[in-house]
């Protein structure tokens, strides 16, 4: 492993531990420099292609899922912690559902829910994009819906 402050190849694993989804974190400490840094190792399962409305199929995109969800949460008192999390979780919903294609609603509708639970302001960015809210009176509604629950 490539020490991120000196780039030399000796490192030694300090901590081992291991999250709910099967990743693995290792604390190291590189032999040249001493700078301690983390790792994350994850097994890399098949997740389902996205069908997207106009019908086309693309591979799932982590890295573009959680780009959005951080537009979202843009100044907002969500961890980048907390953004991964979601963004792990939706990903580890689509590998359970051993499904080859999914609508990208199902992926939208899985980063929603996880998005409402977490910040509404957030949540409220992501619907007026996802749920095509595209006027006032419709970002009223949801956020009416929000605060009567």
């Amino acid at each position: 492993m490539k020490c991120p402050y000196c780039r030399s190849d000796d490192s030694r694993v300090l901590d081992t531990s291991h999250d709910r989804r099967g990743g693995t974190r290792r604390r190291r400490v590189c032999l040249d420099c001493e700078q301690r840094f983390s790792t994350y190792e994850r097994a890399i399962l098949d997740t389902p292609l996205v069908v997207k409305q106009d019908g086309t199929r693309e591979e799932f995109n982590r890295d573009k899922l959680k780009q959005g969800v951080q537009i979202s949460c843009d100044k907002r008192p969500v961890s980048a912690a907390d953004i991964e999390r979601l963004v792990g979780d939706v990903e580890s919903d689509l590998q359970a559902m051993e499904e080859v294609e999914v609508s990208s609603r199902v992926v939208g509708d899985l980063v929603i829910d996880r998005l409402k639970e977490l910040d509404l302001v957030a949540y409220i960015r992501y619907a007026i994009v996802y749920l095509g809210l595209e006027d006032l009176s419709s970002i009223r509604d949801e956020i009416d819906t929000l605060l009567e629950n």
